[in-house]
């Protein structure tokens, strides 16, 4: 009987120990991702905060991970043919569109999709899309280096058209026989030509990952306090007293 309870005790002990150390190192797990995160914020910030690239030295980019996020003076013309509309998208809490256009940069082939910014869609008129000026000749607009616009969750086979829910470089590029570069620009400014350039802030999810931390070192306080109490406390209380524990 006494091996039972030993056996008992070793079980139990294991499993407290297994789940405490489960939770501390995912609880330090999450602290190194937010740290990872906090990272890439901080350098993200110091790109945006220098100086802009001029137009010849974007051109002679050799790799744009260097240069991400950093802000850009371009100059150029609009191939207003292939602007496409991008669903579903929101800014300030309104439901809209993200209107992006291609931009034939000036002294070169390369062609960049430019983020021009976002317009409210008629719900009333889901098929119609709003007026949005797109200046003919030469423009020059400001702006910062970008990846492609974040994709949502599409069901099915992406679809083509003016208004799309997805804009994948890859396939625009063979889809409109344009040269376009494998990033975009996403540009800046005051409102102009029907569209706010309000741009949301990257989310990171720092704090998610902090509470994430909080819940998961929390289980592994609370797996060791009740252990200590169950097999300890409990057990000299008990043996304080004359009574036998019940395990």
């Amino acid at each position: 009987m006494q091996l039972d309870s030993k056996r008992k005790l070793l079980l139990l002990s294991l499993v407290a120990a297994f789940f405490a150390t489960l939770g501390a190192y995912l609880g330090f797990w999450q602290l190194g991702r937010a740290a990872q995160k906090e990272t890439l914020q901080s350098a993200m910030q110091q790109q945006a905060s220098k100086p802009p690239l001029t137009q010849q030295v974007f051109l002679n980019l050799n790799d744009v991970n260097e240069v991400l996020h950093q802000r850009v003076l371009l100059a150029g013309t609009w191939v207003s043919q292939s602007t496409v509309y991008l669903d579903n998208r929101q800014m300030d809490g309104k439901v809209g569109f993200f209107v992006l256009t291609p931009l034939r940069l000036e002294g070169s082939d390369k062609v960049i999709v430019v983020q021009r910014g976002w317009a409210q869609r008629n719900f009333e008129q889901r098929e119609t899309v709003p007026v949005v000026e797109t200046p003919s000749g030469l423009v020059q607009i400001e702006g910062h280096i970008a990846l492609a616009s974040s994709k949502l969750y599409e069901p099915g086979q992406s679809a083509k058209g003016l208004i799309r829910q997805n804009l994948d470089l890859q396939a625009f590029r063979s889809e409109t026989g344009l040269p376009i570069l494998n990033f975009t620009v996403r540009q800046t400014g005051l409102p102009s030509q029907g569209l706010r350039r309000d741009w949301p802030a990257v989310n990171f999810g720092i704090d998610k990952h902090y509470g994430y931390a909080f819940q998961w070192f929390g289980l592994s306080a609370l797996v060791i306090a009740l252990y200590l109490w169950f097999q300890i406390f409990r057990r000299t209380i008990y043996r304080s007293k004359d009574i036998s524990p019940h395990v």
